[in-house]
């Protein structure tokens, strides 16, 4: 059973990943996990593959969640996305981060897509 935190996080991923569709992302994968790191959603967006990181906030008490994605965390998404594209033998392919910033306000949602939110990290 989920707590209030997880069934946030798994609504918002959801949220994420409807938004994504709408744009013309194809999905590939949600949750990829190695023992790097996870990636919340893989998707590609015309010939670019597309790394998608989901932040979601209640509030604005700490801030707009798609700040919220620290140098560490960048790192992990990065060399998650560098195992998965040798895993999968793309090494070639156009690849960027995007996020996927969503804010309850209420009623609705306010979900906003960033793409190419941030570069590779590795060191």
């Amino acid at each position: 059973m989920l707590n209030n935190r997880q069934e946030f996080g798994k609504e918002s991923e959801s949220l994420a990943v409807n938004s994504l569709k709408k744009q013309g992302y194809e999905i590939l994968e949600t949750n990829f996990k190695t023992k790097i790191g996870e990636i919340d959603i893989i998707a590609r967006d015309g010939d670019t593959l597309v790394f998608v990181e989901v932040k979601a906030r209640k509030t604005l008490r700490y801030g707009d969640p798609k700040y919220a994605i620290t140098w560490h965390k960048k790192r992990k998404i990065s060399l998650t996305a560098l195992y998965y594209l040798k895993k999968t033998g793309r090494m070639n392919v156009r690849a960027r981060f995007d996020v996927v910033s969503i804010l309850e306000d209420g009623n609705r949602p306010l979900v906003e897509i960033v793409k190419n939110a941030f570069e590779c990290v590795t060191r």
